[in-house]
């Protein structure tokens, strides 16, 4: 089948069109004609070596992908061949054909297409984990997202606003103020040119943050540390900045604050029945347009570079999505 292949954990160099070998369905998951592939920063971060996981070479890279299940593992219930889904694995999604478990898939509505449904998955399952599961979000609270308006981050400032939280969007550049706007941000600081901590005391009268959703580490994070709430929550998603931070734990001692880890990954994996109803739950909003997911454009298989170029490059808004067929 025809797939994208990394050859090595050097970049995008080591990226290739080519032909693997079909995956074939475990007991407890699913086959899938993949219709279309959405491309994340935790996909880069894999072929350049410097994500949790190492799959063994060459192999597929991918995430995220839509398409139509054609075979079922044994002990598979939730789907049968025919059925519409949107998918997600460690890796895979860049080729003709993968496999995903099927408590990582789910039912794609009939108004929602695939190249929408390719996008649902990593970004909102992970927004809706942190927010809900790890963080007890309330209503009325003050959310702040940093990364805003990559697809993590846009998933989570739109989740929250939907969740009736005050959502303050922290972006790398002017360029990408509009977009969190759009997608619910009450208010928007460009961490490119002004000051985060003084623009979080006056935006929050000095009170500071109840959650953030801290998905660039670096002196950002060490920022951030020094502005929750009593009782806030911080979180580390992700370092795209490239520095995993430190923290000075008389901070969170002083205003009783919780830094709370969020792997969605390892909770799909550990809980997966938890993990496949709120899946179904995404995609049901996706279907009631009660969520937007933002495709920042739709290129052919044959430009994953040109792809995880953008995403390297930090331009991207949202996802980028690989029409496969």
């Amino acid at each position: 089948m025809r797939a994208v292949l990394c050859n090595g954990f050097h970049g995008i160099e080591a990226l290739s069109i080519g032909e693997a070998a079909e995956p074939r369905p475990g007991a407890d998951e699913v086959l899938i004609d993949v219709h279309a592939a959405s491309v994340s920063f935790a996909d880069h971060l894999m072929i350049c070596g410097g994500y949790q996981k190492r799959p063994a070479l060459p192999y597929v890279p991918g995430m995220d992908a839509a398409g139509v299940v054609v075979a079922c593992g044994e002990n598979v219930q939730r789907f049968r061949p025919g059925d519409r889904v949107a998918c997600s694995a460690w890796f895979g999604s860049l080729a003709e054909r993968m496999t995903a478990k099927a408590s990582d898939s789910a039912r794609l509505p009939e108004n929602v297409d695939f190249v929408v449904g390719s996008t649902i998955q990593h970004g909102y399952l992970t927004a809706w984990y942190a927010l809900v599961d790890r963080a007890r979000l309330q209503a009325g609270e003050t959310v702040l997202v940093t990364g805003a308006a990559g697809g993590v981050g846009l998933a989570c400032v739109e989740i929250a606003h939907l969740l009736g939280a005050r959502v303050i969007a922290a972006v790398g550049s002017a360029a990408k103020v509009s977009v969190v706007r759009e997608y619910g941000a009450d208010e928007v600081i460009d961490y490119s040119s002004q000051d985060v901590r003084e623009r979080v005391k006056a935006l929050t009268g000095g009170e500071g943050l109840d959650i953030c959703f801290e998905n660039v580490g670096g002196t950002l994070f060490a920022t951030l540390a020094r502005i929750m709430r009593w009782n806030g929550r911080l979180m580390p998603i992700g370092f795209a900045g490239g520095e995993v931070p430190s923290v000075s734990m008389n901070l969170p001692l002083l205003k009783n604050y919780s830094i709370v880890g969020v792997f969605t990954g390892a909770w799909t994996e550990r809980f997966p029945d938890e993990a496949a109803r709120a899946a179904d739950n995404i995609a049901a909003w996706v279907g009631e347009g009660k969520l937007r997911p933002h495709i920042d454009r739709v290129l052919p298989l044959e430009r994953a570079d040109e792809a995880m170029n953008a995403i390297a490059q930090r331009t991207v808004q949202g996802r980028i999505v690989l029409q496969v067929r």
